[in-house]
């Protein structure tokens, strides 16, 4: 039997135009895809979640390939994950998330170098989450640094897990704070 069963799934483009100042040349584009999944483990402790988390890869690939083919990968230039565990289960069971959205990602960008950040909660349905984004190639490209939110009006119910990815377009819309640009991205270490 399968630890992943999947009971909705929901996609959410974000599009911003301006943020008070001039029109963007090209309107940034956030997006969530995101899995409501039955959590196996909810109501008790399980010490090995390896399975799981392996399992879950082919999920985090079907998420993957959804923002690209929705952004164009050529197109895409944050990303990011999170995970709303229902409240029978635990964070750890969130935490799988890490490993299996964050190769998913990878896998289908082609290896970008930057760590993947995260968010994750254990909360009750309708709970929304800001889930952090930044550059794909650089962590430390400040123009990047963005969130978005992300939630489903009934998720997750209490044995339910919510997994998230997020792609994005850019950086912020009239980011203009300094530090490194993504232009000036040189060692290609996921760091500078």
């Amino acid at each position: 039997m399968s630890l992943v069963e999947v009971r909705k799934r929901s996609l959410t483009i974000e599009t911003t135009f301006h943020e008070g100042g001039p029109a963007a040349r090209t309107p940034l584009k956030l997006a969530a895809a995101c899995a409501v999944i039955r959590n196996p483990y909810a109501g008790h402790y399980e010490p090995d979640l390896m399975p799981f988390m392996a399992e879950l890869r082919s999920l985090g690939k079907e998420l993957a390939t959804e923002l690209v083919e929705t952004l164009g990968k050529e197109n895409v230039e944050v990303y990011s994950k999170a995970a709303i565990v229902g409240i029978n289960g635990e964070m750890e069971h969130g935490a799988v998330w890490h490993e299996a959205g964050g190769w998913a990602m990878r896998e289908v960008l082609g290896q970008p170098k930057a760590m993947v950040p995260a968010n994750k909660a254990v909360a009750t349905a309708g709970f929304r989450i800001l889930v952090p984004v930044h550059y794909i190639h650089a962590s430390y490209v400040r123009s990047h640094f963005n969130s978005i939110e992300v939630g489903i009006q009934d998720a997750p119910r209490p044995n339910e897990i919510l997994f998230a990815l997020v792609m994005g377009t850019g950086g912020r819309v009239h980011s203009r704070l300094g530090g490194l640009l993504k232009e000036q991205v040189s060692v290609h270490d996921g760091q500078r």
